[in-house]
């Protein structure tokens, strides 16, 4: 039930993740003019995050910590059923 739960919500913030970074404005135009003096700018203050970018960083530690949850979920399956076959029946002779 939870480890369900947790994929779902790991592949829905994923989703909108790559949603939101294809939304996103780049932090300097493409224009061939500012080639020149990108430098300055890479280092630079960039201002406030916006919206976007504070959604991002939010989507990007539940899909961190999603994939935290359910590698430990997995490592405890494998653990308490090692031969892989949760209902195995032994043959009665």
């Amino acid at each position: 039930m939870l480890q369900g739960l947790l994929s779902f919500i790991f592949s829905l913030s994923s989703i909108f993740l790559i949603f939101i970074v294809l939304v996103q404005k780049g932090k300097s135009s493409l224009g061939i003019g500012t080639l020149g003096g990108g430098s300055q700018m890479l280092f630079g203050s960039s201002g406030g995050q916006d919206l976007f970018q504070k959604i991002t960083w939010v989507l990007g530690a539940i899909l961190i910590g999603g994939s935290l949850g359910l590698a430990i979920m997995k490592s405890k399956n494998v653990s308490r059923y090692p031969s892989g076959v949760v209902n195995q029946q032994l043959p009665v002779k």
